[in-house]
């Protein structure tokens, strides 16, 4: 695979490998993966963090159907009380920058 250039919305591949294995395990089929889950996961902050459209995602990304597809995926709730994937890959990112960071956990509450 091809590096692609850093943009100021990715997290390092350090932060990345605490929430990998929640993402492996999300996937239904046994197909080979095309494209790296670090690129679009980056892909999908991107977009959230400047607000732009799926499709005016940068070309150095994977294509944008397949971030919103899997952004879509995992941001479906399995049931109303409980958070998505993509909430709890988040919360779960948090807590590892504050726990490297040297700080407490935040109380559930006060999330």
């Amino acid at each position: 695979m091809t590096q692609r250039k850093p943009y100021p919305s990715d997290v390092s591949r350090e932060q990345f490998e605490v929430i990998r294995p929640q993402l492996e395990g999300f996937r239904r089929d046994t197909r080979p993966r095309t494209y790296d889950l670090y690129d679009i996961f980056c892909g999908i902050l991107y977009v959230k963090n400047t607000g732009c459209q799926w499709s005016a995602l940068p070309h150095d990304y994977p294509p944008y159907h397949t971030v919103y597809t899997s952004f879509r995926e995992w941001g479906a709730k399995p049931f109303s009380d409980q958070p998505s994937l993509w909430e709890s890959l988040l919360q779960q990112l948090v807590e590892s920058e504050r726990e490297s960071d040297g700080r407490k956990k935040k109380r559930p509450w006060l999330l």
